[in-house]
């Protein structure tokens, strides 16, 4: 992300005509991107650092063929040990039972390292089993264990499939953001999908575009910019970011032709945070705020919906967009893609969202 510099038009970051929407402070915004090299530390910082939790996800699904390929690319440089069973591995790369994480480092440069947790029955690509979702459930429970107790720095959770671990263990969660936030005793927590080209959260989420105006209420796109901020801040050291927020309405409503939650609903939040000093732009109309100078305005979108979201950055940066779970005391990143049920087992698996989300885990665990 290039800086914004003043004078920077208000149509540049896709600002109304009529001047509804302008830019509160002009001001550079700050980028710590997905890291292009592995784990990268500060000038003279030599603490050791915990490795990176992975824990395996679904077994019939890619995860187990993700994480391999992203040990072949890693290796040594970014130290990170797989929770699962090891006979689900495809078996491509050499691999290594561990006991404790602490034996990670050492392991790592040479062989996949390997916190055993056994399941019963084979993997078999492609079709999951009743029987493997309290394993796949447990792995979870235990990287956030490990990483509450520090002897793993941050989580990346390989993809899950709600339907198996509902079917086969009374799954009450809708997925993982909700069961880590009950993990670890938050009442709320936030999805950002980010790249080295854009972050961006919905405010609402899996819910049918029907139910999103009235999904939409003020104390939860309030709590949403909070939460995103405080993140922003603490997690990704951006010490005072920019956040574009985009209106619910074709034009952001355009004056209340279009619809009035924009002026109505999403307008009084912004005045009321930027009068504590956040730097707040919007409502912007949505289809102009994420071409490439706009997004230098800013360090985070804020969406209204799950498509308004997600279109851009699956535009962007289809194979290397990293889910981050924001309000958790711990990091948790995961790739910004499903179990691939389809290709399982074929080979075909892209591990760039995978390596991306350690990547990132890494970067934000040294905070």
């Amino acid at each position: 992300m290039s800086d914004f510099r003043a004078g920077t038009t208000t149509a540049a970051l896709g600002g109304s005509e009529d001047g509804t929407t302008t830019l509160e402070t002009a001001r550079p915004a700050q980028s710590d991107p997905v890291p292009r090299t592995e784990v990268e530390h500060a000038a003279g910082d030599t603490t050791p650092v915990a490795p990176v939790a992975v824990s395996c996800g679904e077994p019939a699904g890619i995860g187990p063929e993700l994480v391999e390929s992203a040990w072949e690319t890693l290796k040594g440089d970014l130290p990170f040990f797989w929770i699962g069973d090891p006979a689900h591995l495809p078996g491509r790369v050499p691999h290594e039972v561990i006991d404790s994480p602490a034996q990670t480092t050492q392991i790592c440069a040479h062989r996949l390292p390997v916190l055993p947790l056994s399941m019963p029955g084979p993997r078999v690509p492609g079709k999951p089993q009743a029987a493997h979702a309290a394993g796949v459930i447990r792995a979870i429970e235990l990287g956030v264990e490990l990483v509450q107790s520090g002897h793993a720095s941050a989580l990346c959770t390989l993809p899950i499939s709600k339907q198996a671990l509902a079917e086969g263990a009374d799954f009450g969660f809708p997925g993982h953001t909700e069961f880590l936030a009950h993990l670890a005793g938050v009442e709320e927590v936030v999805m950002m999908l980010a790249s080295d080209r854009l972050r961006v959260v919905p405010v609402t989420i899996h819910i049918p575009l029907s139910e999103v105006p009235d999904a939409l209420t003020p104390e939860l796109l309030e709590r949403r910019i909070r939460i995103t901020h405080g993140a922003l801040v603490r997690q990704f050291g951006i010490a005072h970011p920019v956040m574009a927020v985009a209106g619910l309405n074709p034009h952001a409503g355009e004056g209340g032709r279009m619809g009035h939650e924009d002026h109505d609903l999403i307008q009084p939040v912004l005045e009321k945070l930027r009068a504590e000093g956040l730097h707040l732009i919007g409502p912007l109309p949505a289809d102009t705020m994420f071409h490439d100078r706009a997004r230098a305005g800013y360090d985070a979108a804020i969406a209204m919906y799950h498509d308004q979201a997600l279109i851009p950055i699956k535009t962007l940066d289809f194979d290397e967009g990293v889910n981050v779970t924001l309000g958790l005391p711990f990091v948790r990143t995961s790739p910004d893609h499903g179990t691939a049920f389809d290709i399982a087992g074929a080979g075909l698996a892209n591990p760039s969202s995978t390596l991306a989300a350690l990547r990132m885990a890494a970067r934000l665990a040294r905070r």
